[in-house]
């Protein structure tokens, strides 16, 4: 008996020391230098989206990373997270008008370090780092309704002011940077059919592209062929003269191509083929030298709310959004398609962001 409450206290004691020691050490700095970022809505018009986040060993996630660091969550949707270096910008979408921002904060602790609101920033979609002192992004404006009062924010982070604003009509979302040139293409939900080209030495528009559909460009490829999806088209093209190589996602003109991503190689593109405006759909995949598209075969047969390659291992990310008011989960797959594992993340993830 004696040696039993020796041992039941003794236990106890070291509990006790185990505790003091998580309550009593502060969370280190530069604790998000290395794993992954899923941005959330959350309940949209309960503004509780979040940045869960998570190492890649790991199978647990922090459901509100920033909240974390700074006491306080981000209070609305975030549409994205874009990182250079040492510095982050994060879109806030708040349901309330003249309540949307972009967060400056530093990217190894998340920390705050100024925040751009109304009426600079409303209702903003992408984001996209020039450099380290210079930042773009994708507003749909005030009226989200028509779309006309889309523009460009150019955000100089000397100052974390927007320092000039470029009107892009039908709601600008995806964009590319590549060779001091901006790519800019507009959001379905408005039939926009135009990409625009932006030199960013200048930040005027200089070349303006006709497509079928709404276009969405989705980067450089190997070969240094921009890649646009639009409708159920992918294109590819030259940087250069703008000649464009279309290829068609099947014979359903309906369906329309989204959730577009590079592999780690940057020779084969994945895509999500969607109907019911993205309820239903499966993930195929494109080779950047392939002739045509085989949608005969999906890589994965189900639907995602967002998807991304890590750049580091490759893997694709896929994100499940069970609900506004469930957790969702990110869920790890090769790239033949069979999965690896899944992480419980916030509720209603879209997308996702690396170091």
């Amino acid at each position: 008996m004696r040696k039993q409450l020796t041992q039941g206290i003794l236990a106890a004691s070291l509990s006790f020391m185990a505790w003091s020691c998580n309550q009593s050490d502060p969370k280190p700095k530069g604790d998000y230098v290395d794993g992954v970022f899923v941005m959330t809505i959350g309940n949209f018009f309960d503004n509780n989206g979040s940045l869960s986040y998570f190492k890649r060993e790991n199978r647990n996630a922090e459901m509100d990373a920033y909240a974390a660091a700074n006491g306080s969550g981000l209070k609305g949707g975030i549409q994205d997270y874009g990182i250079l270096n040492e510095k982050g910008a994060i879109l806030v979408d708040n349901s309330n008008a003249g309540q949307d921002k972009v967060e400056i904060v530093n990217a190894n602790t998340l920390e705050k370090i100024a925040s751009i609101g109304a009426p600079d920033i409303e209702n903003p979609r992408k984001v996209v780092f020039a450099s380290e002192s210079k930042l773009y992004v994708s507003c749909w404006g005030s009226d989200v309704n028509t779309n006309s009062t889309g523009y460009i924010a150019v955000v100089d982070l000397a100052t974390n002011k927007v320092a000039k604003t470029i009107h892009i009509d039908k709601g600008p979302e995806n964009m590319v940077f590549h060779g001091g040139k901006l790519y800019v293409g507009t959001t379905s939900f408005s039939d926009g059919r135009t990409l625009t080209i932006i030199d960013t030495a200048t930040d005027q528009i200089v070349k303006t592209l006709d497509f079928s559909a709404a276009p969405t460009p989705v980067g450089i490829d190997a070969n240094g062929r921009l890649w646009v999806g639009s409708g159920s088209e992918l294109s590819k093209l030259s940087t250069d003269t703008y000649a464009k190589a279309t290829f068609y996602a099947g014979s359903d003109a309906s369906k329309t191509v989204g959730n577009l991503t590079f592999s780690l190689d940057r020779k084969t593109i994945f895509f999500a083929l969607t109907s019911d405006w993205g309820a239903k759909g499966k993930i195929y995949k494109m080779g950047i030298d392939d002739s045509q598209i085989n949608v005969t075969t999906p890589l994965i047969n189900r639907m995602f709310s967002g998807m991304n390659v890590d750049p580091k291992q490759g893997l694709i990310y896929a994100a499940v959004n069970p609900g506004p008011v469930q957790s969702g989960y990110a869920v790890r797959y090769r790239t033949d398609g069979t999965v690896v594992d899944s992480i419980k993340v916030a509720a209603s993830p879209i997308g996702f962001q690396f170091r």
